[in-house]
C-alpha cells in the first residue's frame, strides 16, 4: 500500500472517529414503571358473580414461602368448594402481580386456554358441570412480588421492614384492598372459608406467628422452616402473615364463662422486657371487660393473640397486629391494642353484611373504649373520650346509606362517612345506651354479636349482621319501635338540632332532624340543680322556668346533637390548618 493510500485511510478513520464523538450517545433505557394491582383488585366488598353465590367455601390450604431478600412469595393454594347449585366454572380473586404457573381441579391440570385471570378475577372452566352438593378442589400455584403497602394499614399490602436487631420484619395488612393481594380468595365479607390452614415457610432464624391454633414447626435443615397454623372461619382480610425475630410471652386466662384461654404476645427480641410485660398484663383486664360487657371471647379454642408489627395495627383474627410502640397517653391502657381487640367481637365474630354496615365494626368497637375507660378509671375518663370523639365529627355523609357500598366508598371521606363510622358510630351507640338503659343495651349488643342472649363457649358461630338487624334486635329487646332513632342518627348526615325558645316562664324545646321527620328523643333539663326529663312526644316539649333560674340542657351529655360551640371550634381549627399550610408553601 502506498504512503498516499495510508494517509487517505488514516484521514478517513479520523473523520469517522470525530463523527462518532459528535454523535450523542443512545438514551439511557428508562426502567418500566412498577406494575400496580388493578383497580378491581384494589377494591374490596364488590358484588359477587353468580358462580361465587353458588358455592360454599369449605377450606383454604395455603402454603406460602416468603423470600425476604427478593420481597417475593412462592405459594400453592388448595381451595375446597361445594356447589350449592350446578356450577360450570370456579371463580376466585387473585392479584395479577402474582404469576400463576399451574391450575388444577381435583388433581387434573387445567389447560391454559381453560382459565384466565383478567383484572384479577380468576375464572376456571370445569371439565364438566359440578352438580349441587358435590365438591371440588381448586389448586393454584403462583409466585411473584406482591403489592408493597404504600402506607399500611390505610393503604395496604406487604410491609417489608427491618427489625432493630437487623433481621427482616414483614407483615401483611390488606383490609382496604382485600385478601386477593396475596392469596386466591373470595374477596367479600361473605367469602369466609370454614377453615384456613396456613403453612408459612420462612428463613429459620425468623418466626411466623399467624391465625388460629399452632400445629407445629418443621425445620427443613436447609435454612428454611415452615410454621403451621389452622383457623376456623377467619374474616377474609384477617388472614395475616407476620414474620420477624420474634420471642413469645404466654400465659393462660380463666374466663368468667369457665373455659381457659391461651394468651400469647409475639414481640421483637430487642424490646424492653419491662414494656413487654406491662403490655401483656393488660390483656386479662381487657378480656374481663369484653366478656362482662359483650360476652365470651369468640375464639377461645384457638388463642388470644397479639403480634408486634412494623405498621400501626389491624384486627387480624386471633393474631391482632400491634404497632403502637408501647406509648403512654394518660388513658391508663393501650388504646390501639384495646381497639383492635374489640374487633374480635365486632368484625370477626360479627361481620358486616356489606361495607355500608361497617359502623357495626368500627362504631361499636370504638364505643368500647369510653366504656373501658369508665370500667377502669371512672366516669370522668369515659366523658373525656366521648368529648374527644365529638370534636372530630364531619357529618357530610350518613353513617349508613341503605345501599350496598364498597369499602373505599365508605372509608374515604370524599365519598362516604369516613372517620364518622368510628366516632359518630360510638356516640350514636352512647345515645342509644342512655336512651334504652344499660340492661337493654347489653342484651341488644349480645344478641347482635352472638345471635342469642345467653352465649356460652362453643355454643355459637360467627355470623353476619346489618344495620336493620340491629334495629330489629333493639325493638325486640325493648318492645318499642326505635326506627326514628336509627333513621335520625344513622341515615342522615346532619345531626339533629334541638331548638329552644323562651316566652315568659316557659321554655319550649323542639327537635329538627336531618330529613324533617319526627325525632322524639327525650331531653333532660336541669333547672337550678334539679333535673327533670322532657318526653318530647312528637319531637316537642316544654317546662316552666322561674325567672333568674339557671338552665342547663342535657347536663350529662347523653344526647348526640348539633352544638354551636363545637361547630365554631371545628371551623376555627380548619382555618388554622389552612393558614399553616399556606405559610409553609408561601402562598
Amino acid at each position: 500500500m502506498t504512503v498516499s493510500a495510508v494517509r487517505t485511510l488514516t484521514l478517513a478513520a479520523s473523520v469517522l472517529a470525530l463523527a462518532a464523538c459528535a454523535t450523542p450517545p443512545p438514551p439511557t433505557p428508562v426502567p418500566p414503571a412498577p406494575r400496580e394491582s388493578t383497580p378491581f383488585t384494589l377494591a374490596t366488598d364488590q358484588p359477587r358473580p353468580a358462580e361465587q353465590l353458588a358455592m360454599r367455601f369449605d377450606k383454604a390450604d395455603l402454603a406460602i414461602r416468603v423470600i425476604p431478600q427478593d420481597q417475593a412469595i412462592d405459594a400453592v393454594a388448595v381451595l375446597d368448594f361445594t356447589a350449592t347449585a350446578p356450577l360450570d366454572r370456579l371463580v376466585v380473586e387473585l392479584d395479577t402481580l402474582l404469576t400463576i404457573s399451574s391450575v388444577q381441579v381435583d388433581g387434573q391440570e387445567v389447560p391454559p386456554d381453560r382459565w384466565s385471570n383478567p383484572e384479577g378475577r380468576l375464572t376456571v372452566d370445569l371439565p364438566q358441570t359440578l352438580p349441587s352438593g358435590r365438591s371440588a378442589a381448586l389448586r393454584i400455584a403462583y409466585a411473584g412480588k406482591p403489592r408493597v403497602a404504600p402506607r399500611a394499614p390505610w393503604d395496604g399490602g406487604f410491609v417489608w421492614s427491618t427489625a432493630p436487631s437487623g433481621e427482616p420484619w414483614i407483615a401483611t395488612a390488606v383490609q382496604g384492598e382485600g385478601c386477593d393481594l396475596f392469596w386466591p380468595c373470595i374477596d367479600h365479607p361473605h367469602g369466609e372459608p370454614a377453615r384456613v390452614d396456613l403453612h408459612i415457610t420462612v428463613p429459620s432464624n425468623l418466626a411466623a406467628p399467624s391465625n388460629g391454633r399452632f400445629l407445629g414447626k418443621v425445620d427443613h435443615g436447609d435454612g428454611w422452616s415452615t410454621w403451621n397454623w389452622s383457623a376456623k372461619r377467619p374474616n377474609t382480610y384477617a388472614v395475616a402473615l407476620n414474620i420477624g425475630p420474634y420471642e413469645r410471652v404466654a400465659s393462660e386466662y380463666r374466663s368468667r364463662f369457665g373455659n381457659t384461654l391461651p394468651l400469647q404476645y409475639w414481640h421483637l427480641k430487642s424490646d424492653d422486657p419491662t414494656q413487654v410485660q406491662a403490655l401483656f398484663a393488660e390483656l386479662p383486664l381487657m378480656l374481663d371487660f369484653f366478656e362482662s360487657t359483650v360476652g365470651p371471647y369468640p375464639f377461645g379454642d384457638e388463642k388470644v393473640g397479639v403480634v408486634e408489627t412494623p405498621h400501626l395495627g389491624m384486627e387480624h383474627q386471633t393474631i391482632n397486629a400491634y404497632g403502637n410502640g408501647y406509648k403512654l397517653d394518660g388513658r391508663g391502657y393501650d388504646w390501639l391494642m384495646q381497639h383492635e381487640f374489640a374487633h374480635e367481637w365486632f368484625g370477626n365474630q360479627l361481620t358486616n353484611e356489606n361495607a355500608d354496615d361497617m359502623w357495626l365494626h368500627e362504631g361499636l368497637g370504638s364505643y368500647m373504649q369510653p366504656l373501658y375507660a369508665r370500667w377502669l378509671n371512672g366516669e370522668r375518663y369515659m366523658q373525656r373520650e366521648l368529648a374527644n370523639q365529638r370534636e372530630g365529627l364531619i357529618n357530610k355523609f350518613p353513617v349508613v346509606s341503605g345501599a350496598p357500598k364498597t369499602e373505599d366508598e365508605v372509608y374515604f371521606g370524599g365519598t362516604g362517612p369516613g372517620n364518622d363510622i368510628y366516632s359518630k358510630g360510638s356516640l350514636i351507640a352512647h345515645s342509644l345506651r342512655m336512651l334504652i338503659g344499660d340492661a337493654a343495651f347489653k342484651e341488644a349488643v349480645t344478641r347482635l354479636v352472638y345471635g342469642r342472649p345467653d352465649p356460652r363457649p362453643g355454643a355459637f358461630e360467627p355470623l353476619y349482621r346489618s344495620t336493620p338487624d340491629f334495629l330489629r334486635i333493639v325493638n325486640e329487646v325493648t318492645g318499642k319501635d326505635y326506627g326514628w332513632f336509627f333513621r335520625g342518627y344513622l341515615y342522615q348526615a346532619a345531626l339533629p338540632v334541638l331548638n329552644q325558645t323562651r316566652e315568659g316562664d316557659r321554655l319550649s324545646l323542639s327537635w329538627t332532624s336531618g330529613d324533617g321527620a319526627p325525632f322524639p328523643m327525650p331531653v333532660e333539663v336541669e333547672i337550678d340543680g334539679r333535673v327533670q326529663t322532657l318526653a318530647m312526644t312528637g319531637g316537642r316539649g316544654s317546662v316552666t322556668v322561674p325567672a333568674g333560674a339557671h338552665v342547663l340542657i342535657d347536663p350529662q351529655n347523653k344526647v348526640l346533637r348539633q352544638l354551636d360551640f363545637v361547630d365554631d371550634y371545628q371551623a376555627w381549627r380548619e382555618a388554622e390548618r389552612r393558614r399553616r399550610a399556606a405559610a409553609r408553601t408561601g402562598d
